[in-house]
């Protein structure tokens, strides 16, 4: 029987990579899952039971609170997993996974969701972030080693797939690799279709200044438009300030109260530019539409006119115009619906396993490519004619 091992960078908060990872849980459930350390409100609910073996820095103190702060250490935690009985090692790294060693005929296959952020794309990062000045001027000489760290690590996976064209497009530029670029999984499942859609818009996020749900406050405000923030974070104090009565925020929700409101929002605003960005293909599994910014992953998603509209300037003027441009087009729930299910978990795992049992050694190789076929069969005739596109 072949040896699959899973890693993932750490599990410290809920987001698009440890879903990445929860589904790899799902294609190899006796597969171990090695990562630096996990907290309980970063596991997804898929993860729960699974084999998680995490480094000695479990152990570190304040961990919950102070997990950036020890950036340099993990390094050393990732390089000092034993994986030297795997056959196939299939990393999840936005950050350190890849730099994992294995056995001279192993092989690593990383899906990355992006190159080291804070090393390469360090002014964005600290934006993100909303650092001070202090941190701003101490990180850069800290930082440096942690590049030459990175690309050394950049090495040694085999192979590299993408979350977008975007991510691969960086991945070539920093590190000189080529990737094969599949989506990640959006749960289709999860949403359900409504009869009715209410007055309002909706933010589905964690509150990250990055993300810039402030252009969706000052918008909605501008446009004397109803919105209703659902996510925490910690902007959410300084958006609190902006908002007035019109401007709704309901924290964390469980998914339940999540799909409530997708389905019933006059659409998704998605302001910020990322990676990939999988809450306009949640929204659409809803069968509602998005308007986003015209940048990052998003352009790869949403379909203009079909799943939703652009704006073109990352400014609230620019978003209420389109909000005002937005509500006087018609939309096809079962269009919004059949774009999302591209997308879905099912076609994530059979593209995953397909590509895998093309590159894993022998030993594991028939076994990945029968998993294929199986979630082939089970692939829906509406989703299967469109499983080319969704990459």
């Amino acid at each position: 029987m072949s040896k699959i091992a899973l890693v993932h960078d750490y599990f410290v908060q809920m987001g698009g990579a440890e879903r990445v990872a929860e589904a790899m849980h799902d294609s190899f459930p006796s597969a171990p899952v090695y990562t630096t350390v996990a907290l309980p409100k970063g596991l997804p609910g898929g993860l729960r039971t699974a084999d998680i073996r995490t480094s000695p820095m479990q152990r570190l103190p304040s961990l919950e609170r102070r997990f950036r702060h020890y950036f340099m250490l993990y390094p050393f935690a990732v390089e000092n997993f034993d994986l030297s009985e795997y056959d196939l090692i299939f990393s999840s790294s936005s950050g350190y996974a890849k730099g994992v060693r294995r056995r001279r005929n192993a092989v690593h296959v990383c899906y990355c969701h992006t190159p080291m952020r804070w090393v390469w794309r360090y002014d964005d990062y600290v934006a993100r972030e909303g650092f001070g000045g202090t941190v701003r001027a101490a990180l850069p000489s800290l930082l440096w080693g942690l590049r030459k760290w990175d690309l050394r690590a950049s090495r040694q996976p085999n192979y590299y797939i993408a979350n977008s064209r975007l991510v691969a497009q960086r991945i070539k530029k920093i590190y000189g690799r080529e990737a094969f670029v599949i989506p990640p999984p959006i749960d289709v499942q999860r949403f359900e279709m409504a009869n009715e859609v209410g007055d309002y818009y909706l933010v589905l996020s964690r509150l990250m200044p990055y993300k810039r749900i402030d252009l969706a406050i000052e918008a909605c405000k501008r446009a004397n438009r109803r919105l209703l923030v659902i996510g925490d974070g910690p902007d959410r104090g300084r958006l609190e300030k902006l908002a007035d009565d019109r401007i709704e925020f309901l924290g964390r929700q469980p998914d339940s109260i999540v799909n409530y409101y997708a389905a019933r929002c006059r659409a998704l605003l998605f302001p910020g530019e990322e990676d990939f960005g999988m809450a306009p293909l949640e929204v659409n599994a809803a069968g509602r539409p998005v308007i986003a910014f015209r940048g990052g992953g998003a352009v790869e998603t949403v379909v203009e006119g079909v799943t939703g509209v652009f704006f073109d300037q990352q400014n609230s003027l620019s978003l209420a115009q389109a909000i005002e441009e937005f509500e006087g087009l018609k939309w096809r729930q079962e269009d919004l619906r059949h774009h999302a299910e591209k997308f879905d978990r099912n076609v994530f795992a059979f593209r995953v396993l397909q590509f895998l049992g093309s590159v894993a050694p022998a030993s594991c190789a028939d076994e990945l490519l029968t998993g294929a076929r199986l979630l082939s069969n089970n692939l829906s005739q509406r989703v299967w004619p469109r499983l080319a596109l969704a990459g």
